[in-house]
């Protein structure tokens, strides 16, 4: 994992009702409108932290009609794993952008 994606990860998880809802979906994928009532925030909220975590690449959504013929988005967690050690770190800072430095 390059130095600018590594940050990007870390900002995404650092934020508790972010972690709260990697926790929710490490369980099985949700829909929004039932994910907004497990964690108690807004649906808009709820989308703010689901854009974040789903540009770092750690979720994924994908839109799908119910049988009633209701689009439902969906998000689960993706297949990712982030090993920290002082040698990963300094790996990933030799690679981060300019703008990162």
């Amino acid at each position: 994992m390059g130095g600018d994606e590594l940050v990007e990860v870390l900002a995404a998880l650092a934020n508790p009702i972010r972690l709260r809802i990697m926790a929710r979906l490490a369980g099985g994928r949700d829909y929004v409108s039932h994910l907004a009532r497990e964690i108690g925030i807004s649906r808009p909220l709820l989308h703010m932290h689901l854009q974040k975590l789903e540009a770092a690449g750690l979720i994924v959504g994908s839109l799908e009609l119910s049988e009633d013929g209701k689009a439902m988005k969906y998000f689960e967690v993706t297949d990712f794993d982030v090993h920290l050690t002082a040698a990963a770190l300094a790996e990933a800072a030799k690679t981060l952008s300019k703008e990162r430095s």
